[in-house]
């Protein structure tokens, strides 16, 4: 394979494309419909997703719930020190990613309010730490008191309501972003996809920050990415099976939900229950075996998100879907507008 270079993964963004805030009404956010049979764009809008799809299609989503993950304290020698969340291991120990990572080694202690103490642990991978909490009340309890919801950079308006940082079927906590693509379901698109016979079921993957981390390298064959930890149930697995073997599409809503699919498909495209660690990377020469379809926002610049839907639907045609929704002024990344592949 000839080198690809992060560079043709640049698009040109004005800022004020940049949602901040959710709409009032989730299910009215634009959507782009790229068929890639087809040359020409259409543009609709999320609440006519099934319009676009068959009975018998099945919409894979990632259940998993944001944390507040972020948690901000005092070095006992005195600083402020930052703890972002990313794995639990029992009632009190976490994967995290510290900051000043050079003053919080082995041994250091991070103070915060209500009683609950952080010792650092051990190093982990990746410059990460592992850290064991206590205080005078529950583990469970203190974070939730002490923790913050942890915002993209590019969401700099305050979040008035947690609540719109998560989706309406968040139900597995454990992560530190909310998988975006599915902020625009409501009830009333559910009972449409429903009374046309169009399927959906869960997988779990719970989302690090990592996601937000920029590709550093120009060849991006180079990149490594995150591990994220994944669960795909009996159920899910036996639905997304038998939806192939009758001719139904496989339509993932987001990256994360493709990211797992094809983690756990065999070449065939056969999906099993299993439950594991994640670093796949998939980008434009990626051969897809268990995604069809793809529902996703738009993504940043060079970043490996955008160069999975490239590896879907094409690097020049995403680009130009990516020109004609900054011209036709979509609303661009979390908070924004989406993008349908077929």
């Amino acid at each position: 394979m000839t080198e690809m270079k992060l560079s043709d993964f640049d698009y040109y963004l004005p800022q004020e494309l940049i949602a901040q805030e959710p709409l009032a009404r989730r299910d009215h956010s634009r959507m782009l419909v790229l068929d890639r049979r087809k040359a020409a764009q259409e543009h609709s809008y999320f609440y006519r997703l099934p319009e676009n799809l068959n009975p018998g299609d099945l919409l894979v989503l990632n259940n998993t719930r944001v944390i507040p993950a972020r948690l901000v304290g005092q070095r006992a020698e005195g600083g402020e020190a930052e703890l972002l969340l990313l794995h639990r291991h029992d009632r009190d120990r976490w994967t995290a990613m510290v900051r000043p990572g050079r003053k919080l080694k082995p041994g250091a202690v991070v103070y915060f309010k209500y009683g609950l103490e952080a010792v650092i642990e051990d190093y982990a991978a990746e410059g990460q730490r592992l850290v064991r909490f206590r205080g005078p009340e529950s583990t469970e309890l203190l974070l939730q008191r002490n923790g913050q919801v942890p915002l993209p950079p590019y969401i700099t308006a305050p979040l008035r309501d947690p609540e719109h940082y998560q989706t309406i079927y968040a139900s597995i906590e454990g992560s530190a972003a909310a998988p975006t693509a599915g902020f625009h379901f409501t009830e009333e698109v559910f009972d449409h996809l429903s009374k046309k016979g169009i399927n959906w079921s869960f997988i779990t993957l719970h989302i690090g920050p990592g996601t937000f981390q920029p590709v550093k390298v120009e060849d991006i064959r180079q990149h490594r990415m995150h591990r994220e930890f994944y669960r795909i149930d009996e159920e899910t697995a036996r639905q997304i099976n038998e939806s192939r073997r009758r001719g139904g599409r496989v339509v993932a809503v987001g990256t994360t939900a493709c990211r797992v699919l094809e983690t756990a498909a065999s070449s065939d495209g056969v999906v099993q229950p299993q439950e594991g660690w994640t670093e796949l990377f998939i980008y434009p020469g990626y051969r897809f075996r268990a995604v069809d379809a793809l529902l996703t926002n738009f993504h940043l610049p060079r970043s490996t998100l955008l160069m999975l839907v490239s590896a879907l639907a094409g690097r020049t045609r995403i680009l130009e879907a990516y020109r004609e929704a900054v011209e036709q002024r979509y609303r661009f990344y979390s908070f924004g507008d989406c993008m349908l592949i077929l």
